[in-house]
């Protein structure tokens, strides 16, 4: 049997060249869609390239096709296009044989809506907003010389070593890389996490924390950065306490979370440059400071020593400074003799004096006056204390002659209290006995009510309560099964009954009051019904309902 990979074997069927058989894909597509209208919503769209060419996508929830504005055309525009915007495109369906893709060429687009993704971040946009996430009085400035930076990013991607060089270009820090998805499920939970990871970070604790977060992402299209439009993203973003700084995609990107951020950079590498200033900026701005202050103390020290000689030109000599002191140290000097002889005399003439009036007959006077003062005070001394001895004893004595009193008043005292709460013991057994009395009475009243309002009297006048197993009361036959155990209860006690056919009892038991019935109890025909015992006990208060 021939294989069916043998190329001996002969086939009529026509051998195209790849480049023949995609231009003959891509006529055959351009004759059959030369012309046509979609309606989707633009993704991926960056603004006009280099070239001036504008490429992007149109898409809905299901499909998606590449779409080109040669850049003739994107000029006559009539606005331009936005990312998530909906739009109705107007052009032709063509293939790029290069690849082996189809895309819409548009000559015309025209406004149709503002997407779905447009409009629900939007709506989240102005929710967040109006809880005050975005305000700018929470927005906190940068450190101007951080030692730790927090980066929240991919570790494989290339905006980690953008950032990485760009900080080791300016100033060399210590950089924390928190790992982190930044795109597709559960990749804002992951940021969310990593931003609120850095802040419980200790000051003191084993890993530095950081003085400001860069929270990086490159560019991408608007489902690509949907992550960085989470709420609970944007939520840890507003409540770090570490200052942040947004880098999510290109300068035309934007998110809910650079709303939220301290700080937005318009790129990765942007972000590193406003975390950190250029060292050999501040070097070289460090060393003009420092030869301006050499500078400024250099000529200040000159004025200074200018101005010390102009002062020192300006004082007088020393001989003209003391010359007037001396002179006036000379007179004292000169003056100084004779003042201390005159001195001597003064003091001689008061010294004469007082030795005139020091005689030893004044002296002896003089004592036997103190001692004469000496002893009238003694004298009357021994007075005050004889009349104070004398009131002491008075005192005394009257004292003594009231402890002597003072039994027989407090047996006075006690008498006239003993007569005191024997009248207040009598009034009280009075009162006690005219509210027990004014208490029986109502007692008595309160009874003949209850007494009256009770099933008991009605149950005299030969009536009776029917009850069923479960001591419920009847008020219907319609309600009584036939053969189910009741209890009829008269004036004198109880009885037990089956219900029969139509309701009506046959050959009722007798129970005891006092005791319950706790089911029916058959009856024989040939036995006699007891008598029903009467219970000794007093009927139970209940109700006829």
């Amino acid at each position: 049997m021939a294989s069916m990979f043998d190329t001996d074997t002969p086939s009529n069927l026509t051998e195209f060249s790849v480049s023949e058989l995609s231009g003959s894909i891509k006529r055959t597509v351009e004759n059959a869609f030369d012309h046509v209208r979609v309606r989707g919503e633009i993704s991926g769209y960056r603004g006009p390239h280099s070239s001036g060419h504008a490429y992007f996508s149109l898409k809905d929830d299901r499909a998606r096709i590449d779409a080109v504005v040669w850049k003739g055309t994107f000029s006559r525009l009539r606005f331009r296009p936005e990312e998530g915007m909906e739009v109705i495109a107007t052009g032709k369906v063509t293939t790029f044989p290069g690849s082996s893709k189809y895309q819409i060429v548009i000559e015309n687009l025209e406004p149709a809506g503002a997407g779905a993704l447009m409009a629900l971040l939007e709506e989240r946009r102005r929710k967040l907003a109006a809880e005050g996430l975005f305000d700018q009085e929470r927005k906190r400035p940068l450190p101007y010389l951080p030692r730790v930076i927090g980066v929240v990013t991919s570790p494989t991607g290339a905006v980690i070593r953008d950032i990485l060089h760009r900080i080791t270009d300016r100033f060399p820090v210590h950089v924390i890389v928190w790992p982190v998805k930044v795109q597709g499920e559960g990749s804002g939970e992951e940021v969310a996490a990593a931003i609120r990871g850095f802040n419980a970070f200790a000051p003191d604790g084993p890993a530095p924390r950081p003085d400001v977060l860069i929270v990086a992402r490159g560019g991408g299209s608007l489902e690509d950065l949907w992550s960085f439009n989470d709420e609970i993203v944007v939520r840890a973003a507003a409540e770090s306490a570490i200052p942040l700084i947004s880098a999510v995609g290109h300068e035309t990107d934007w998110t809910l979370i650079d709303h939220a951020a301290d700080m937005r950079a318009p790129t990765p590498t942007g972000a590193a440059e406003m975390a950190v200033p250029v060292k050999a900026d501040l070097d070289a701005q460090i060393a003009g400071l420092a030869a301006r202050l050499r500078g400024s103390a250099s000529r200040q020290m000159d004025h200074r020593r200018q101005a010390v000689r102009a002062l020192v030109r300006a004082l007088p000599s020393l001989d003209q400074l003391l010359a007037l002191p001396r002179r006036r140290f000379d007179e004292a000097a000169l003056g100084l003799g004779r003042g201390l002889e005159r001195t001597t005399i003064v003091k001689r003439r008061s010294f004469e004096r007082a030795s005139a009036g020091l005689r030893l007959d004044l002296l002896t006077n003089r004592l036997g006056q103190q001692r004469q003062a000496l002893t009238d005070r003694l004298s009357r001394a021994d007075r005050c204390v004889e009349r104070q001895l004398l009131s002491e004893r008075g005192r005394v004595a009257r004292l003594d002659a009231s402890l002597k009193t003072l039994p027989a008043r407090l047996t006075s005292q006690l008498q006239r209290e003993g007569q005191h709460l024997a009248s207040l013991m009598r009034h009280a057994d009075t009162a006690i006995s005219h509210t027990l009395s004014r208490s029986r009475s109502a007692l008595a009243g309160q009874d003949r009510v209850l007494q009256s309002l009770s099933y008991m009297n009605v149950l005299k006048r030969g009536y009776a309560v029917v009850r069923d197993a479960n001591e419920r009361p009847l008020t219907r036959a319609a309600g009584v099964a036939e053969g189910s155990a009741l209890s009829i209860q008269f004036a004198d006690g109880r009885v037990s009954a089956v219900a029969g056919e139509g309701g009506a009892p046959t050959d009722p038991a007798p129970v005891p009051v006092s005791a319950p019935v706790s089911g029916p109890t058959p009856a024989s025909p040939k036995r006699k019904a007891p008598k029903p015992e009467v219970s000794s006990e007093p009927p139970k208060q209940g109700s006829l309902f």
